[in-house]
């Protein structure tokens, strides 16, 4: 797999979307104290891509099915966020089991179904707020 190097803004100074979701991407891992070894679980890439991502040497691409797990990963956290806070709140439910779910959410997100499930059921918790 080829890194793709570009620069931070696009074309008439605008900030380029594969760079802001890498970085988002990196940010909410890094608050929930996620593996990159599991980041890369979720978004379907290397350890060594995901290591990359997180020195500015991998940029996220909207053709690729990373893409599309990165914006879930994304949302999660911003679900996760707005529920229970970035600290150790959040990192906790990730990790233990939960009933609604069927295991740790932690666990689940490593596939595509689950992390559909996993976002879906913040989606609705957090429409309740």
């Amino acid at each position: 797999m080829q890194s793709r190097q570009i620069p931070e803004a696009g074309p008439g100074g605008s900030p380029d979307p594969g760079v802001t979701l890498t970085k988002a991407v990196m940010r909410a891992a890094g608050f929930l104290g996620i593996s990159q070894a599991i980041v890369a679980s979720v978004l379907g890439i290397s350890t060594a891509s995901v290591s990359r991502m997180a020195s500015g040497g991998y940029v996220l691409d909207v053709h690729r099915k990373e893409w599309e797990f990165a914006v879930l990963f994304v949302r999660l956290f911003r679900s996760l966020d707005a529920i229970l806070g970035h600290d150790e709140q959040a990192r906790l439910w990730l990790t233990h089991d939960n009933l609604a779910l069927g295991g740790k959410p932690l666990e689940l997100i490593r596939t595509t179904e689950g992390l559909v499930r996993v976002v879906h059921y913040l989606d609705a918790t957090r429409g309740r707020i």
